[in-house]
């Protein structure tokens, strides 16, 4: 049975770093573990390695895929100081190193924001579907992955019309998301978001595994509960390679995360 996502992170101390288990239940189809989710164990090792609290910058490079079941994380410390560390997380299983991250740690604390980018005006979340439950209007080939029972994700219609056989020509996928679980999203839980979206090529019809080469994703903020609006966009498709802008909001519209990432095209 898959695991919530507190128990799907946990680590175990082990010399030179950690160990886990990774839950076959966070995939996003054919067995594939989601990117976001094996980020966020990295980023549990490098907050339970650091003084500070929180995953505030990380940068990964996907390796291979790693394979549910039993890794190893080591963890190397880097430079640090009273307000940052720095070190580099390597996630390995039975068959090696599959996602190597230069992690930075902080404390996050409570404040208002100088400056920041309002959110899209997204459709009410109670206006939007939810992939879970709409499982059976699945495009044809496309298998809805498991991912989608432990990250509640109900899409924006406006963005959507791929899941109903209508792409459009813009690669852009907006959502609100939170755990199925019932936890509150917090700077880990915002670590998974970032990755949680299908690929925006999907938007234009172009179904199929985009699968992950690097990943940056930075935590701006403590979120508040409740939902998080997620919005993924695509600037290039081209030459088999496809990148992804991320900016998550929590439910007060303030930006709490963003990332970016350089994804294999769907053949």
């Amino acid at each position: 049975m898959s695991q919530s996502f507190e128990t799907a992170t946990a680590l175990t101390p082990a010399e030179g770093g950690f160990t886990a288990t990774l839950d076959a239940g966070w995939d996003v189809g054919g067995g594939v573990l989601n990117g976001g989710y094996l980020l966020s164990v990295v980023a549990r090792a490098a907050v339970e390695s650091s003084p500070h609290e929180h995953p505030v910058a990380l940068s990964a490079s996907y390796l291979r895929a790693a394979a549910a079941g039993p890794a190893q994380l080591s963890v190397t410390p880097g430079p640090g100081g009273r307000t940052l560390q720095h070190a580099t997380v390597v996630l390995s299983d039975s068959g090696g190193p599959a996602v190597s991250v230069q992690a930075t740690t902080a404390t996050l604390v409570p404040g208002d924001s100088s400056y920041s980018v309002p959110p899209p005006a997204a459709t009410p979340v109670e206006d939007c579907s939810s992939i879970a439950e709409h499982a059976h209007v699945a495009p044809p080939g496309v298998q809805v992955p498991g991912l989608s029972q432990r990250v509640e994700t109900r899409l924006d219609p406006v963005t959507a019309g791929w899941a109903l056989g209508e792409p459009s020509g813009e690669p852009v996928i907006r959502a609100w998301l939170r755990f199925a679980d019932g936890r509150e999203p917090d700077p880990l839980g915002l670590v998974a978001f970032a990755d949680a979206l299908p690929p925006t090529s999907w938007a234009t019809g172009r179904f199929g595994w985009a699968p992950t080469v690097q990943l940056q994703v930075l935590v701006r903020a403590l979120p508040a509960p409740g939902w998080c609006l997620v919005e993924a966009r695509a600037s290039e498709i081209a030459g088999g390679w496809l990148d992804e802008d991320y900016r998550i909001w929590d439910s007060t519209g303030r930006l709490v995360a963003q990332s970016r990432q350089l994804a294999r095209a769907p053949r």
